[in-house]
This record gives structure tokens, C-alpha cells and sequence, in this order.
């Protein structure tokens, strides 16, 4: 952990901040279904004087504190869901709602907004209207682009937006800042493959669907490698085959899931017209057909390169160079806070979770049934985000 300044507000505020944390971490909901969630961190923006919105993108909480005359608008975002997964860490604080656990840090990332925002509403020692983005739905259903579709920065004006998402794998509260891609896009397609079922001892009979599949399999491994400019980001990869139950019937249909993603929006393109060709072509040779539903999801993370270099200045001069990330490239990650960062100029930055052994704990990746947030990164994070704050509206 990064021997790192803590905000003397939050410091005194760090038991109840773990105990928030883990509080959350026991009851996860799912996208859309942050009712529990969204109250509580309703209630306590009222009880610290925000004036708070709920109900934007279905269980989104906005509260919002103006304080001096500073005409300045900032918005910091924290996620809210949880992943429908079995937890298996065994701790005290695990979740205690069977199929669904925090995998993926949306607690920290919450109580950390919170005990800042509990901070700087005691001092208000700022110029201006913070507005405090509680969001739903980030695991794939896309409350970001909800909530902007639904008004947010129309009803909630911002000059600059901010977000950040631990990251295990990484020191534990060392900071990453990188302006330009950050995250990677994240797009699905399905492939339907319909061919002509029958009997397994009477191929000659059928159109084998099982057979196009693992053509196209194939062929989609020289996509990256052979029509996308080595400088560029790209990656598909196919985590679903299914097919069939029984080992002497060949099937009618064969199902394919892809996970497709890029950092540029012409290699995004690329691979959308390239999968859907090469699935139809696979398919024509063998007298069968394809169908593709080609899933646009989350566009890259682009940060401003002034909002980053902001970001960037105010860890480097409150934490010091110690508590930075050097030579910060970009993940293959996706969030779609990328939404939000298409309307506003922002950035999304990364909090180291831990680099420890994966297993159980800090050590471990996201969407893992052996994940936790690391609670050793609560203050110095907090703490940033109030120093952002001051920093911004000064």
C-alpha cells in the first residue's frame, strides 16, 4: 500500500467508510435493481445538505451542492451494481444474496464518493455546484447512456466529469492517469448458423451446422491478425459455442457469442462489416445460412487530455510522484462511462486494487467469485476526490 497524505475529514470519517463499504458489499443488487442502494446513498446526500434527485435512468441518484458564487459545474460518477455471481471469499462482510456479489468494486466505488461527499459538504470549502453521479446498470446494460439519454447533463450541467474503477493487478492506491483511450469499446454478436439437421451416421443427409461453426471459429482468429493494422487494439473472442445435445444427431442451429473489442471507432467498424461477411461467406460455402445480431454496446473511454492533465497534476501534488502509475497505457477493460465522456470533457482514471497472488481478496481480477474491494485504498481515494473538487472549484 502507497504511504499517501489522508484528508483529515476522512481519516475521521474511516471506520464508517469500511463499515459502508462492507454494509454495501453484504447486499448487492443488480442493474436496475439498486433500490436498497440508491436509498441509502439518498439518504445520506440529504443528511449532509445535498439537494438530491432520484429516479433519473431508473435507479439513478444525483445530488447536487452549490456552495459560493463560482459559476463552475463538475460531476463525479460512482457505479452501483452488482454481477449476478455466487460469491466464495467466505468473508464476514460476503454477500448474503445468493447468485449475485460485488465482483467488480462498485461498493468502493460508491462509499468513496460518499465519504467524500460527506467531507466537503462539512467544510464547503469550494466555489461552485458539485453534482454527485450515483449510476445504475454499468455491468452491460448501460445506465450511463440511460441517464444521458434521459437528460443528465441537461437537467444536471457539468464543464468536466470525472470517474475512476480499481483495477487489481496494480500496486494498491497508486493512481493511473492517460489522456485519449483508456478502455477498450465492448461490443456482443450472436451468430445463428441454420443448417439441415439429422441423423449423425447420415451426414451426407444434413447441412452440418456444428462443422460451419468451427470453420468460422477459425477463420475468425486471422481477423485481428490479418486485416487490422498491427499499431491498432483489437480483439474477438468467441466465449460461447453451443450446439446441439446429443452425440448422434447433428443439429438444425449452431449459436456463437462473441465479445468484440477496439480502441478507434474505424477498427470498431471494421470489425462489425468483417464478422458479418465472414459468418455469411462460411456459411454459403457449406450450403448454409447465418444470421447476425450485431450488438452496438460501449464505445471506447476517450479522456480529454485537459481533464487528464488536471486530474494528473492534483495527485501529483497532493500524493506525490510515489503514488502515480508510470508509463500508464490503455486496458482492454470497458465502461460505459464512456457515454458520459462523449457528452462532457472528462477522465477516467484507475486505482490500483492490489498486485498480490490472485486468489481470494485484493489479489484478485474483477467478476471473480474470489473478489473483494481492497478497503486499504478507502481513504487516499476519498481523499483524491475531494482534492479534485477543491482543486477544480476553487
Amino acid at each position: 500500500m502507497i504511504d499517501v497524505p489522508i484528508h483529515p475529514g476522512i481519516a475521521a470519517h474511516l471506520d464508517d467508510m469500511v463499515g459502508l463499504r462492507r454494509q454495501i458489499h453484504a447486499h448487492p443488487e443488480l442493474g436496475y435493481e439498486e433500490e436498497q442502494t440508491s436509498a441509502l446513498v439518498a439518504e445520506r446526500l440529504a443528511r449532509w445538505g445535498y439537494t438530491v434527485h432520484r429516479g433519473l435512468g431508473g435507479t439513478g441518484v444525483v445530488g447536487t451542492l452549490t456552495v459560493g458564487a463560482g459559476g463552475k459545474r463538475l460531476g463525479l460518477r460512482a457505479d452501483m451494481d452488482a454481477l449476478p455471481m455466487t460469491e466464495t471469499t467466505g468473508l464476514p462482510w460476503a454477500s448474503r444474496q445468493p447468485g449475485r456479489m460485488h465482483a467488480c468494486g462498485h461498493d468502493g466505488h460508491t462509499a468513496t464518493l460518499l465519504a467524500a461527499a460527506q467531507v466537503l459538504a462539512a467544510s464547503r470549502a469550494f466555489s461552485g455546484t458539485l453534482n454527485l453521479i450515483f449510476q445504475p446498470a454499468e455491468e452491460g446494460l448501460m445506465g450511463a447512456k440511460r441517464m444521458v439519454e434521459e437528460g443528465l447533463f441537461e437537467r444536471f450541467p457539468c464543464d468536466a466529469v470525472y470517474a475512476y474503477h480499481n483495477e487489481p493487478g496494480f500496486p494498491a492506491g497508486r493512481f493511473g492517469f492517460l489522456a485519449g483511450p483508456i478502455y477498450s469499446s465492448s461490443d456482443t454478436a450472436v451468430i445463428t448458423i441454420e443448417g439441415k439437421g439429422g441423423h449423425g451416421a447420415m451426414p451426407h443427409t444434413t447441412v452440418d451446422p456444428v462443422v460451419v461453426a468451427a470453420h468460422l471459429i477459425l477463420a475468425l482468429q486471422t481477423l485481428v491478425s490479418r486485416e487490422v493494422d498491427p499499431n491498432d487494439m483489437a480483439v474477438v473472442t468467441v466465449g460461447s459455442v453451443h450446439a446441439g445435445q446429443a452425440p448422434n444427431v447433428i443439429p438444425n442451429t449452431a449459436e456463437l457469442k462473441l465479445t468484440i473489442r477496439a480502441r478507434r471507432p474505424e477498427v470498431r467498424a471494421l470489425l462489425r462489416d468483417r464478422i458479418t461477411a465472414m459468418a455469411q461467406a462460411q456459411a454459403a460455402v457449406h450450403g448454409a445460412t447465418a444470421r447476425v445480431d450485431y450488438q452496438w454496446k460501449m464505445p471506447p473511454c476517450v479522456n480529454d487530455a485537459g481533464a487528464t492533465a488536471f486530474a494528473h497534476e492534483v495527485a501529483l501534488r497532493t500524493m506525490g510522484e510515489r503514488a502515480l502509475i508510470p508509463d500508464m497505457a490503455p486496458l482492454q477493460a470497458s465502461d460505459d462511462f464512456a457515454f458520459m465522456l462523449n457528452e462532457v470533457p472528462g477522465c477516467y482514471f484507475i486505482v490500483g486494487n492490489g498486485d498480490g497472488t490472485p486468489g481470494n481478496g485484493p489479489g484478485c481480477m474483477v467478476h471473480n467469485t474470489g473478489y473483494d474491494f481492497n478497503d486499504e485504498i478507502l481513504p487516499s481515494t476519498a481523499s483524491y476526490w475531494v482534492s479534485l473538487v477543491q482543486a477544480y472549484l476553487r
